[in-house]
This record gives C-alpha cells, structure tokens and sequence, in this order.
C-alpha cells in the first residue's frame, strides 16, 4: 500500500443493497464491512469469530443477545461483541451499519484454518447436522 494515499469511505454515499453486504477494507488486522437493512428484517441470532464492533451509521435498530440484553440504537452507537458472542440485529426503520471485526479472520474462521483443519470442519458439522435430525 502506498503510504502517501489515505484510504476513505464516505458510507452514507454508498449505494449498499439489502442483504448484499460491502467489504470496504480486509487485511489481517480487521475486516470493514459495510451493510443495509431494511426496516423490520435483520441478522438473526449469530456469531462470529472475530471482536465485533457494530456502528449504526442512519435509521434505528435493535440488538439483543442470548443473555437478555438489549439496546435501541440510533445513529452514533457503538456496540461491541466479544468472540463467539452470539447476537442479533432487528432493523426498526431502513438502517445502514458499519461493522468491524478484529482480528481478520479470527481463531476458528474457516478462512483461518489450514487445509487439514477445513477437512475436519466439514465433517464435524455434518456430524452435528445428522444429530441435529435426530
């Protein structure tokens, strides 16, 4: 990277799509990932490997996590998850976030492990799947 250049993003001028989510920066350090969803959808409960900071940038959205808390939050907040921390995100009206995980990708992400590591990932999780169907 030339260092005489300064990376920049102008979010709220980013024509994002629903469910179409926006890399604007991936190295080892962090993933910036930029999003939009409309009013009355959302990510459901989920967890990602990595730290997770969520900024909402326009519009009001709800975030809970398993443990029973919850915040409304409106353009300006910050909300940080630990690793694994599952949470979820319910757009109240059109809303447009900034997410930022750390480290990029984090322990245990599929783009973090070695060949041999995806091998058993594979077939862990149809192990888990098959239990799962009972």
């Amino acid at each position: 990277m030339r260092e005489d250049l300064i990376n920049s993003w102008n979010i709220n001028d980013l024509k994002l799509k629903p469910h179409a989510p926006e890399i604007l920066s991936s190295t080892p350090d962090a993933r910036a990932i930029a999003l939009a969803i409309p009013a009355g959808e959302g990510l459901q409960d989920h967890q990602v490997h990595e730290r997770a900071w969520v900024t909402i940038l326009s519009g009001e959205a709800e975030i809970t996590t398993t443990a029973g808390e919850r915040i409304v939050g409106t353009p300006g907040v910050l909300v940080e998850f630990d690793p694994g921390e599952r949470h979820a995100v319910r757009a109240l009206s059109d809303v447009r976030l900034l997410l930022l995980l750390t480290p990029w990708p984090g322990a245990g992400h599929p783009g973090a492990m070695s060949l041999e590591d995806k091998k058993h990932a594979v077939a862990d999780a149809a192990e888990h799947a098959s239990k799962l169907r009972g």
